[in-house]
């Protein structure tokens, strides 16, 4: 290792992971990855943990088990505190590992657009502690309206707010769960009667799509009963409470649960990197995905603000982690070998959500697919992009029986977990606001 090139990746999701695959080919290099969780999550697949379908095993594995057969790849779960960029050193909790290379890819986490005191009033959905927050705070409404039938019309009341891909996942698993699975389940209450909103400050729902496949997912969400509000701005949040400004004028909507699908920031640790930073936090890079003063540090996925040519930031989704992940690796690469090279550029292969069973909607490689077609080509992607031969069967023999059945497999109220397994084993909240 003497003298091989050290190359620190920062995070272990679609950007980290595919930059250490295409590096650890090389074995004149040594890689060192950190995450502060000892796991790689799935993202898009969380909303399916949130409304019980899968479990979150179905979604993680592992960092060790996926680099346990690439020697020359230290995997370390460790904090990052700080970088030191003029001595090429990396600062964890208790010591420093200097780096010839450094790519950060440490992701996001839920943003609030300034307004953090919202946080203890909604439900965000960008990890496995959130998305099981989530299952409990569901699952038990329809407990409790089964035992106060006379309150279940405020008990089962779920907003939505941001009509991203997110935000229309989960109206669309909720209104699933509530009309299709569970309905027979009940003897007090009706569970199909439960009342779902999707709040979405712009005039469309899945805005980065094609317009007529936002105006198919509103109109295939109405009809599972999703009331969508568009054209309307959050002004305020409080306790079961959600201000909003609407073209008709101001009003309030009240919800015993509300989560918060409306927008993500970089982690916060990025505002200790001494690096350009825009409004998000996130780390504003040059064409290259890297910075002009320090050409050896490469920002990539949703820790990094990227413009294209057109000067428009790429979108937080996992094909430009993915990408970007392979691009600096190869970049590095070259950099070795003292080869020219080019600048990022990013190739959109396409866009896809799912409104519900047999519906979603798809754009891949400019073709447009709704319904049943595009269902089974979001299944399909979804499931090829899965990490882990065990964790695609687990997933596929769900989806199956769930299809078969109208079941939702994983519908188990979990107890408070203890501080301990808080913080031990689903340890993907900001570092610097602790678990409560």
């Amino acid at each position: 290792m003497e003298n091989k090139k050290h190359i620190v990746v920062v995070g272990a999701g679609f950007g980290g992971l595919q930059a250490v695959k295409k590096l650890a080919k090389d074995k004149s290099l040594h890689i060192t990855l950190i995450d502060r969780s000892n796991h790689h999550l799935f993202q898009p697949l969380l909303y399916q943990v949130a409304t019980a379908v899968l479990s979150p095993a179905d979604i993680a594995i592992p960092i060790r088990s996926l680099m346990h057969r690439k020697k020359n790849v230290t995997v370390l779960m460790d904090e990052v505190t700080g970088i030191d960029k003029e001595n090429k050193t990396i600062l964890l909790d208790d010591k420093k590992i200097s780096y010839d290379f450094l790519i950060l890819a440490a992701g996001a986490k839920t943003g609030y657009f300034g307004k953090n005191d919202w946080m203890k009033y909604t439900l965000g959905l960008k990890n496995l502690l959130n998305a099981l927050r989530i299952r409990n705070k569901i699952l038990m409404s329809f407990e409790e309206a089964e035992n106060h039938p006379d309150r279940s019309g405020e008990l089962l009341k779920y907003v939505i707010i941001g009509g991203g891909p997110t935000g229309v996942e989960l109206a669309g698993s909720i209104a699933e769960l509530a009309n299709s699975i569970i309905n027979d389940d009940f003897r007090n209450i009706d569970t199909r009667k439960a009342h779902i909103v999707l709040i979405e400050a712009g005039s469309d729902l899945l805005p980065t799509f094609d317009r007529k496949l936002s105006v198919y997912a509103k109109k295939r969400l109405e009809k599972r009963n999703v009331n969508v509000k568009l054209n309307s701005r959050v002004l305020n949040i409080e306790d079961h409470k959600i201000y909003i400004k609407t073209p008709e004028g101001e009003k309030i909507i009240t919800a015993d649960i509300i989560i918060w699908a409306a927008g993500v920031e970089a982690v916060g640790l990025t505002n200790t990197f001494g690096l350009p930073t825009d409004r998000q936090k996130r780390l504003i890079v040059n064409r290259y995905c890297s910075f002009d003063e320090y050409p050896e540090i490469f920002a990539i996925g949703d820790i990094s603000d990227f413009k294209d040519e057109n000067g428009k930031a790429l979108p937080g989704v996992s094909a430009v982690a993915m990408q970007e992940g392979r691009y600096a690796a190869s970049a590095i690469i070259d950099k070795l070998k003292d080869k020219k090279i080019k600048p990022f550029k990013y190739l959109d292969k396409g866009s896809m959500a799912t409104i519900g069973r047999k519906d979603a909607v798809a754009e891949v490689l400019g073709i447009k697919f709704t319904g049943f077609l595009g269902w089974i080509m979001w299944l399909l992607l979804h499931l090829f992009y899965q990490v882990g031969f065990k964790n695609k069967v687990s997933i596929l023999i769900t989806w199956i029986w769930s299809y078969l059945t109208f079941g939702a497999s994983a519908r188990l109220i979990q107890e408070s977990l203890s501080e301990e397994e808080k913080q031990s084993l689903l340890y993907s909240l900001d570092p610097q606001k602790p678990v409560k």
